[in-house]
Order: C-alpha cells, then structure tokens, then sequence
C-alpha cells in the first residue's frame, strides 16, 4: 500500500477549495448564515421587551393621579400611545393588538387613596403572549409602591404601607392562567408550514434539472406559470393535512381554545401555504443543485422563526429588525392564527396581516416567473 504523500495531500486540499470559491452561492451562505445568527441573537433577540403600547382610561385627574401617569410614562416598560374614550374601544385595542396593556385609573383614586383605602387599578394586558407581559406587570408592582414617596409626606406619610398605597389587579386577557402552549402550539403551524413547504418545492425543479428530466418538461408548450402553478398545487393539499394534524393536537392533546372561526382559518392558511410554495419554487429557479436550494430554504427560515414572534417577543426587538420581521409572511400568519383561536377574531380583525401576506405571494411568484428558463442554458 502506498504511503501517505503530503504533496498528494495537499493537492486534494487545493483541489477543495477551488471548488468551494467556484461555488459562490454555496460559500456566501456558509458565511451569510454564522453571520445572521451574531447579528439576530446579538442584537435582534430580547426576552425582556419595553416600550409596549399602552393605552390610558384615566376617570381620575386629580394630583396622585397625575403623579401616577407621570410614571407610566417615565417608565421602561410602557409607553402611552391610546386614550380611548369607551371600555369597548380599549378592548377593541387589545382585541386587534394595537396595545399590549389597558390602564384603568378610577375616577375616586385621589379621594380613597387621602383616606388610606388603597384604590385600585386595573391593568387589562394582553397575554396571548405571556413573555410580552410578564416583564411589564412586575415592573408596574414595584412601580406602585414606590411612585407615591415623594407626594405621600408629612400628614401624608402614614398612608405608606408594607404593601404600597395602591392595589394593582391585573386581568390577563385571552390566556389568564399565562399556559405557553396556548401560544406556542398554535404558532407551530406556521413554523412547520414554513420548514416543510419552502424546502419541499426548493427542490422540485432543482431536482428535475439534476436528473435530467427537465428536458422533457421544456420541450412541452407548458408556460412559466402554469409550471409553477402545477408543481404547487399537490403541495397545497400536503399543508391542509399539517395544519389540520396541528389543529387536532392543539384541540385534543394542549387544549388550547378555539374561540374564532376554524373555516375562516383555513381560508387564510391557503393564502400563507401559497406564499411559502413560491418562495420555495423562486428558490429552485435560483439554486443550481439540491444543496444550493436546502441552504437557501435554510436562509429564509431562519429569520422566519426568529424574527415572527414565534420565540422571542416581537415588540422586544429593535426597530430595525421588526421592520425586517413584518416583510416575512410568518409574522402576520402567527398574528392571524393566534387571533383567531385565542381571542375569536374575524375577518374585519384581521385584514391588516392579509394584505402584507397577499402582497409578498404576489412579489415571489413574480420573482419565480421571471427565473423561470424556458431552456437549460
């Protein structure tokens, strides 16, 4: 047997890595991918999110209650967007998700808490999302037995207790008992629907090309659209058995209610399984082979998960990566799903996550036509 011979060796090493500079899409993810995941967990991902939008029913405008305000606002954690003048307009916030937190002042807060009767306020929060509110409504406790000091003086001081001058109830909205599986399993559906659809149809034409039986497939009349229109479908049917599997699950096995409409459900999941069926056939008009296509269905989906809420908080990242995470379809489909079955939303409630979802189908099947070769070169 021959000897190991470092000049065969190092040959082989040279040989890999002309082939590796040769294959640029493959090289830019490996680089791209390492390079998302520092700036997504470095900066993007935030388990303690402030700055939730909070809308203010103040019945109260005497001085503590001011004083009380004062601090809400002064505060990390909220930040008072909404004054809504009716209850049914501040659930229909929280309903619609436009706040996070309704703020209830009673209108004899000064008068019962000069008379040491310790008043309440109500904080109603949405908790569909219990790691957006936990947070939040600690802070409002350690809030409410320190923001009186200054103005509770003198006469005034006896009314200091162990237990804080004010008393803070709060109503946990659409998941009192802050279960995570009522949020997380009807989230799964979009996850899973995201993994399994953009990767499946990523290799669809990819795969055809390698095998060789494309030419076939260009030496028909059968146009771009009607292509990619054809290799959709069947898949269409596979995403309405995962979404009713994950449907049955969270029904039978998590409990978790399903307080809206499950047809209107369906309905929308046709639009998200649509939209990730084209973004996985725009990426097998690009990829060059199967791996090319499995790491650019891997570059999409991982942002998709991170970047949805599906994980983290959306309202805790900056910005900039909310902004990013609105152009992904998953963000308005966690929205939808969750608001359907957790707080019985309609279609009225949740028409502004279907145009961004009609919108991006619209753009990626584009993308797809266009790349679409009608021959091999």
């Amino acid at each position: 047997m021959p000897r190991f011979s470092l000049h065969r060796f190092w040959a082989v090493v040279l040989k890999e890595f002309i082939q590796m500079m040769r294959d640029r899409v493959t090289f830019g993810i490996m680089v791209g991918i390492p390079l998302m995941q520092l700036l997504l967990f470095g900066f993007a991902i935030n388990s303690d999110p402030k700055h939730l939008p909070t809308a203010l029913r103040a019945a109260d405008q005497g001085p503590f209650a001011r004083s009380f305000v004062a601090a809400l606002r002064q505060s990390d954690y909220f930040a008072l967007v909404r004054e809504p003048a009716t209850d049914a307009e501040a659930q229909r916030l929280l309903q619609l998700g436009e706040v996070q937190f309704v703020v209830n002042i009673p209108e004899d807060f000064s008068r019962r808490l000069l008379r040491g009767e310790r008043p309440t306020v109500l904080i109603e929060a949405d908790a569909s999302d219990p790691a957006a509110t936990g947070p939040a409504v600690a802070a409002a406790r350690t809030l409410a037995a320190t923001v009186f000091d200054r103005d509770l003086r003198g006469p005034l001081a006896r009314l200091r207790g162990q237990d804080g001058p004010v008393v803070f109830a709060v109503h946990a909205q659409y998941n009192p008992e802050n279960i995570t599986q009522y949020n997380i399993v009807p989230g799964l559906m979009g996850v899973v629907l995201t993994m399994t659809m953009v990767m499946i149809t990523a290799l669809a034409i990819t795969r055809e090309r390698e095998r060789g039986t494309m030419e076939n497939l260009l030496a028909t009349p059968v146009r771009p659209i009607e292509v990619m229109l054809g290799k959709i479908l069947p898949y269409i049917a596979v995403g309405y058995i995962q979404v009713t599997l994950i449907l049955l699950a969270a029904r039978f096995v998590f409990q978790v209610p399903m307080l809206g409409s499950v047809p209107l459900l369906y309905a929308v999941a046709l639009l998200f399984i649509a939209a990730n069926l084209a973004v996985g056939i725009t990426f097998s008009t690009l990829a060059k082979n199967q791996l090319q296509a499995v790491q650019m269905a891997f570059f999409f989906f991982l942002p998709s998960i991170l970047l949805s809420g599906f994980m983290f908080p959306f309202r805790g990242m900056p910005e900039w990566a909310q902004w990013l995470g609105s152009v992904l379809p998953n963000t308005h489909f966690l929205r939808i799903v969750r608001g359907i079955l957790l707080k019985g939303n309609g279609p009225l409630e949740i028409a502004p996550e279907i145009w961004p979802l009609l919108l991006f189908l619209i753009v990626a099947m584009a993308i797809g036509v266009k790349r679409y070769r009608q021959t091999l070169d």
